[in-house]
């Protein structure tokens, strides 16, 4: 039987925990943000993507010795270390990149939205390959989701704020299904490595094959732009990378991955909210009913999950 005290420390760790999902939502809501604001300067996705994780590096070096320092060392075969390197690739070069690539054409506010169907392509994903039982209300939850993705698309057809929704809107989708494909695949790897040690394995990873994809794409030539996009790739690096994937972690661990997800739907939230009042994007009513319902399927996914 649990005391008092128990209790107390475990209400404690879970608040915490909540705390740190509910930040690193707030930090993964700037991305879009801050490249939009980059994407104000002449610069080009690969590019600025290629600047952020460059700048990220360091960190997840240092942090990856750090660990291997006060852990014990992790025994992988050459297929699993390989495994782990194509998990990094699809996750933060891959899905990343298409990411960067449909900010180009679209809004801030309706790319959080439409990266939101990442939950239910996770849940479709884990039917498939685990062969989990896809419920009744997970089934309404991911038909809410997408009856919201629609809502909240349609008025952007013909925006003026977006120069090709369609095509931004394809490769931010195409993102959440890659994004989707990492996640399903980490599990076991994480189970194996740690959590913070696979982010930072994973990141480094992404890293390397970003910089060769740069360096094919425009031979590396970094040193062109305006001083400003150096600052907004440092603070995209620090504040919305390596803080946030850490905070996520340590949060899933306190609190289960299907609370986290439920805490960390408030991110579009904060995406609208900051897009209005940093980016002047005007956002509809039909906008905000399409946002609610993607949150209560993206929750509905979540409860249903939570450990």
């Amino acid at each position: 039987m649990r005391g008092p005290q128990t209790t107390a420390s475990t209400r404690t760790r879970y608040w915490i925990g909540a705390l740190l999902v509910f930040l690193a939502a707030f930090c993964f809501a700037l991305k879009g943000i801050l490249i939009k604001i980059a994407y104000q300067y002449p610069i080009d996705a690969i590019s600025l993507l290629t600047l952020r994780m460059v700048f990220a590096l360091p960190f997840y070096v240092a942090i990856a010795l750090n660990l291997s320092r006060r852990l014990p060392p992790v025994h992988l075969s050459a297929q699993s270390w390989l495994k782990l390197g194509m998990l990094g690739l699809t996750g933060y070069y891959i899905a990343s990149f298409l990411n960067f690539l449909g900010l180009v054409y679209i809004t801030a506010s309706l790319e959080r939205i439409l990266l939101f169907v990442y939950p239910t392509f996770v849940l479709l994903l884990g039917s498939v390959v685990y062969g989990r039982k896809v419920n009744r209300l997970q089934i309404l939850a991911v038909l809410l989701t997408y009856a919201g993705i629609m809502v909240a698309f349609a008025p952007n057809i013909n925006s003026g704020q977006q120069k090709d929704v369609f095509l931004g809107a394809f490769w931010v989708i195409l993102s959440g299904l890659v994004y989707a494909v990492y996640l399903v695949g980490s599990d076991t790897m994480i189970a194996r490595v740690g959590a913070q040690r696979y982010t930072c394995y994973a990141m480094i990873a992404a890293t390397l094959a970003i910089v060769l994809h740069c360096l094919i794409a425009n031979g590396l030539d970094l040193f062109r732009f305006a001083a400003p996009v150096y600052g907004l790739a440092l603070l995209m690096a620090v504040l919305v990378t390596v803080i946030p994937t850490f905070m996520i972690a340590e949060g899933i661990k306190r609190i289960g991955s299907g609370n986290a997800s439920i805490v960390a739907s408030i991110g579009p939230i904060f995406t609208i909210v900051l897009a209005t009042t940093l980016l002047d994007e005007t956002i509809s009513i039909s906008q905000l009913f399409g946002t609610l319902l993607v949150l209560l399927g993206v929750f509905l996914i979540g409860w249903k999950g939570r450990k």
